[in-house]
């Protein structure tokens, strides 16, 4: 799995909620960008009540109140515009390993791709040079895989950091040497 390559996921120092309900945010997060952006936005605090249930109406209202930040920003509306796709399901085989993955959004068009990945950290890094290490590895998978699926189109890659919201583009340079430092991947018996 792309997520499973090793590396940091984190900023040193990253304080915010412990591994488990870290990842529980997140989980949630992504359930209310994926769905959210089909909805009228006066529906979504039904669907949000919906969509979390078992949650307390503090925790629903602070996930929904990040969702709506992401949703409403004007730079990011390409990202959830009606002819985008959520929650894509993606394979590859990656330096000889047969990798799967699903992309939280992408971007199609004729001549491009565009890969998207949201990640709610709380500590957002600057520029891309300082992304965690697993992050920047998990897009280079998806990059590879997407270049075996659309060898003719431009592949791009970006973080939608989602405590901002800002989308980060990440240099393909940048990711793929990521992908190859990766311990998961045993590159130099495939002679890549």
């Amino acid at each position: 799995s792309p997520s499973d390559l090793g590396g940091a996921k984190a900023l040193a120092g990253d304080a915010g909620l412990d591994e488990d309900a870290a990842k529980l945010w997140g989980q949630q997060l992504h359930t209310l960008l994926e769905h959210l952006p089909n909805l009228p936005e006066q529906e979504w605090a039904d669907a949000a009540s919906s969509l979390l249930q078992g949650l307390t109406d503090n925790v629903r209202h602070e996930l929904l109140s990040e969702a709506k930040t992401v949703l409403k920003a004007p730079a990011l509306a390409h990202i959830f515009a009606p002819d985008t796709l959520a929650e894509v399901s993606v394979s590859g085989t990656v330096f000889g390993h047969r990798t799967r993955g699903i992309i939280d959004r992408l971007v199609v068009t004729p001549d491009r791709i565009l890969a998207v990945d949201f990640k709610t950290n709380r500590t957002v890094p600057n520029d891309p040079t300082e992304c965690p290490e697993g992050i920047l590895r998990q897009l280079g998978c998806y990059a590879n895989m997407l270049e075996q699926i659309y060898p003719k189109r431009h592949i791009e890659t970006a973080v939608l950091w989602t405590r901002r919201p800002v989308l980060m583009s990440m240099p393909h340079d940048l990711v793929t040497a990521a992908l190859l430092r990766s311990p998961r991947l045993d590159v130099s018996r495939d002679g890549s």
